[in-house]
């Protein structure tokens, strides 16, 4: 079998049939970061009300993963208070430090399935390196890893239910 790509195709990092998983595995990990990033909030800004917090952290994960907001409220947000929303985003590392790690993992994962699908995505990361959020040294994992992490902090956090190992499982 040949490391080179088929003669007039490219080769891919990732099979695409992995990279619906893997995009799930990254919107998990974007709901576990606004979940942490908005209680943080939440205790730094006592005389804000909820939906301030939550429009917040929305417009703060939306500017580091490059996405446009779905709620119009929180793009309003964030256009009216984008030195808050800048603020924030310099002090992500600090706010979020035991998430930077997977963190890491996940903006790298996003840019990766990004380019397997013809997206350009790098500035992703280099705004993520000048905030100080992107660990450079830390080794890129398999999918596989990754997707496992994800799932097993998810977990943690409630969003989702533990895999139990098949052996493990009560009968259906």
């Amino acid at each position: 079998m040949s490391d080179f790509p088929p003669e007039g195709g490219e080769a891919t990092l990732v099979d695409n049939k992995v990279i619906p998983v893997m995009r799930e595995a990254i919107l998990t990990m974007q709901m576990l970061l606004f979940m942490v990033l908005r209680q943080s909030i939440h205790d730094r800004y006592v005389d804000w009300t909820e939906p301030e917090h939550t429009r917040l952290a929305g417009a703060v994960i939306n500017n580091l993963f490059g996405t446009r907001p779905a709620d119009a409220a929180v793009a309003a947000f964030g256009a009216a208070n984008r030195e808050l929303v800048e603020r924030e985003l310099r002090e992500l590392a600090l706010t979020c430090a035991p998430l930077m790690p997977l963190l890491t993992d996940t903006l790298r994962m996003k840019t990766i399935c990004d380019n397997q699908e013809g997206i350009h995505s790098i500035p992703t990361l280099l705004m993520a390196k000048a905030l100080g959020i992107l660990q450079e040294e830390r080794e890129l994992p398999l999918p596989s890893t990754f997707m496992q992490k994800v799932r097993g902090l998810a977990a943690e956090y409630g969003l989702v239910t533990p895999m139990v190992p098949a052996h493990e499982a009560p009968p259906r």
